[in-house]
């Protein structure tokens, strides 16, 4: 990696949808102001992979040249092994700032859970660095990013100028698609308790063998107005500090109440 001042911030960039996607390159140009960027993304796309890693076949790593002026990476691996790979092989050290994404659609509510692009985030998190996964409601490869653009930059240099964050700060931002003039502002707000409804459509291929595929509709089961789900319907940006810290208090706090179990021999 190319020597930088001791000013100048090091922003690792990554995504789950690949390295060619254009939300990554949305991302990277609207933050490239802020500092030295280093993009370190999967060769493809890595949808869904929660926080996987690769433990079972040998990793690559190769030098891209797809990014005016920016040091980019492309990795076999998911994109926890991105930001394992980018901290340890390429940087040598912690960045100031971990950024994933833009994604290709939304990562809110109970969504952060099978994120490839949270989990990216979350895995910098782990390390101590501030990190931030940006997501787009929108599907399309062709989505406009104007919005998403603004407030990807926007964020990521009010998480750089804010001193003393918490060890381990991680927001999941989610944007509406829509367009910059008709977002209401930013709200911060909690993760809505939602699920997915699913079914496996059970098909035949051309040999006549059964497969599945996954189908199921989104399920907002929160009727909260301070959830993620209500800002993006109601056209704000979501901000949700989010945290890799699983315990559940109120059953640990209900459990030390109630439970009395002592082992028997």
């Amino acid at each position: 990696m190319a020597q930088t001042s001791v000013e100048e911030k090091i922003i690792l960039v990554t995504n789950d949808d690949g390295i060619t996607a254009p939300g990554l390159r949305h991302l990277v140009e609207a933050v490239k102001p802020l500092g030295k960027v280093v993009v370190v993304a999967p060769d493809s796309p890595q949808s869904g992979m929660g926080h996987a890693i690769t433990i079972g076949v040998p990793l690559r790593l190769y030098a891209v040249h797809i990014f005016e002026g920016i040091e980019a990476y492309q990795s076999s691996g998911t994109p926890v092994d991105c930001v394992k790979l980018a901290k340890d092989k390429i940087l040598h050290r912690a960045p100031d700032i971990c950024l994933s994404g833009i994604n290709h659609g939304a990562n809110h509510s109970i969504n952060v859970i099978y994120s490839g692009t949270m989990s990216a985030a979350m895995e910098a998190a782990i390390e101590g660095i501030p990190s931030i996964g940006f997501s787009l409601l929108d599907y399309r490869f062709d989505a406009d990013f104007t919005a998403a653009r603004q407030v990807a930059y926007q964020l990521t240099r009010q998480m750089l100028d804010t001193p003393d964050l918490p060890r381990g700060s991680l927001l999941n931002v989610n944007i509406p698609a829509l367009p910059l003039s008709q977002l209401k502002g930013i709200r911060i707000c909690r993760q809505a308790y939602a699920k997915w409804v699913e079914e496996f459509d059970e098909r035949r291929d051309p040999r006549g063998e059964k497969y599945y595929w996954l189908t199921g509709r989104f399920q907002n089961l929160d009727e909260g107005m301070d959830t993620d789900v209500w800002a993006l319907e109601n056209g704000y940006v979501s901000v949700v500090p989010t945290h890799f810290d699983l315990t559940n208090y109120a059953l640990k706090d209900f459990l030390h109440q109630h439970w009395h179990v002592q082992l028997k021999t």
